[in-house]
């Protein structure tokens, strides 16, 4: 029987940009930690394909020095690393050139037949001409898959325009759109604890679910990205994607079985129901902001058009009011908060729980409190579930409660296993052909269609980023407005 092409496990991986950031920080290290691990072929091989002049041999000390910069010591091992490093070689291409190309195809020879992996780590400005490069090189066939980073387009019909010259060389059986966030152990747990534990699914849904918090704070700020960030900002460069795929992975139905399809149909049914804002809902669901000067860690930080050289309005925060039109969670708010240069570094998805409907306590001075079930990604991997519990004593004054933690701390529960870098299982996924963590066409096209009519409604409102304080937990029209929740609430 033919092994379907699309599950064939890659032995050669192309990487354009591969002197570029995403390539030094986290392609790299997860890649020599797979390499490390025997988990990649016994030929594999990388070739690094980008517009810098180098020779194999610089590229292999670039690699060496990026593993050692970013991968946990106790992950690094010198004779692994010279191992990995012998995989390696480089060509430098300038995708203007259409057949720029053909070297690496010449490269890799006849192990063509073994599958190879194209991972795209360029700016989106330069798919079309990537894919044409490809098509040129001969590199296009049914043992090839390409992947691609975040975002794709700028909006719905840009995203359409992208996607439509991919599909022209690789179906979406080879297609494979990377989101890191989808590569977090927190992440995936949250399916298992929502479809493996009785205690939970029961209760995931309107009739007993308050709100719905998804927080993605930063404590950076431009971090060398300034071009690309000014002309994407906060709305576009996180809740589009990442926010969007947690709260497609939170509100989704139980899918049949843990399969690609069966997941991202799930999921797609959820982006589908957001419901689109408009100019009045804008005013009254929507913060957007910009963080001028302040402190960092006791240290001054400039604003961001200090830090971009020039005058901007992009935005550096942004807090939406969402809802889903469907029948597990009408009626309940998902707040959806991002922002840089804020007080915390901090990713969490809180479910606050409604209060029980009658008190027994009270007549006794017993002060309940929501329960309140939040999975935090970063900076540490864990999961708290807030219960009621009553304070030791004889109660002569009466009751007293208190809310107490229920701690589930990833690294100390699971601390014989490893913690990977989110990029090394996508990595390997794609290689091995592996869909189920990627994004789907059908899910970009739905976040970009709710994308586009925030930024549609922000432009029929008139409204601006509002300068914040770096530091500080974003703009002051964040705190205590009805609508939306400060993005540090506890």
């Amino acid at each position: 029987m033919t092994q379907d092409s699309s599950h064939q496990h890659a032995a050669t991986l192309i990487l354009l940009g591969a002197t570029g950031d995403l390539s030094q920080r986290m392609l790299l290290p997860s890649l020599f930690a797979l390499h490390a691990e025997n988990l990649l072929p016994g030929d594999f091989r990388l070739i690094g394909v980008a517009r810098t002049d180098m020779d194999d041999k610089g590229f292999r000390k670039l690699a060496g020095d990026a593993v050692t910069q970013h991968l946990l010591r106790d992950r690094q091992n010198a004779a692994r690393l010279a191992a990995f490093q012998e995989c390696l070689h480089y060509r430098r291409a300038d995708l203007d050139d259409g057949e720029c190309l053909k070297p690496v195809r010449a490269l890799v020879g006849d192990a063509a037949k073994n599958g190879i992996g194209v991972f795209l780590s360029i700016a989106p400005t330069l798919f079309v001409k990537a894919i044409a490069a490809l098509s040129q090189a001969d590199m296009a066939g049914e043992h090839v898959r390409v992947a691609v980073e975040k975002p794709l387009g700028e909006d719905l019909a840009s995203s359409k325009v992208i996607d439509d010259t991919i599909a022209s060389l690789f179906p979406e059986a080879r297609t494979f759109r990377f989101d890191h966030y989808l590569g977090k152990e927190t992440v995936q747990n949250l399916l298992v604890l929502r479809f493996g534990n009785m205690l939970f699914e029961p209760l995931w849904r309107s009739q007993y679910i308050d709100h719905i918090e998804i927080t993605v704070a930063e404590t950076v700020g431009l971090e060398g990205r300034a071009d690309y960030f000014d002309s994407t900002g906060t709305l576009r460069d996180m809740v589009q994607n990442h926010m969007l795929q947690l709260l497609a992975l939170v509100a989704m139905e139980p899918p049949n079985h843990y399969d690609a399809d069966a997941i991202r149909d799930e999921k797609v049914q959820v982006l589908r129901a957001l419901r689109g804002f408009t100019a009045k809902t804008a005013k009254t669901h929507s913060v957007l902001g910009q963080y001028g000067p302040g402190a960092i860690a006791n240290s001054r930080v400039p604003g961001y058009t200090e830090d971009l050289g020039k005058p901007s309005q992009t935005e550096t925060f942004v807090a939406l009011k969402a809802y889903l039109d469907n029948w597990r969670w009408q009626g309940v708010p998902f707040y959806l908060r991002t922002g840089k240069r804020l007080a915390q570094w901090r990713t969490e998805v809180a479910i606050q729980f409604k209060p029980v409907p009658h008190s027994m306590f009270a007549g006794r001075g017993g002060k309940l409190e929501a329960n309140r079930l939040s999975l935090r990604l970063q900076p540490e991997e864990d999961v708290r579930l807030s219960v009621m519990g009553k304070v030791p004593g004889l109660d002569r004054e009466g009751i007293q409660l208190e809310s107490v933690n229920l701690d589930l701390s990833l690294a100390t529960a699971f601390g014989n296993h490893r913690r990977r870098i989110a990029y090394e299982r996508l990595l390997l996924d794609f290689l091995e052909g592996d869909p189920a963590l990627f994004v789907r066409r059908d899910e970009v096209e739905a976040q970009w269609a709710f994308i586009d009519t925030v930024r549609k409604s922000w432009k029929e409102a008139g409204m601006m980023p509002q300068i914040y304080d770096a530091g500080s937990c974003g703009p002051d029209a964040s705190f205590g407005q009805k609508d939306v929740k400060n993005c540090l609430d506890d």
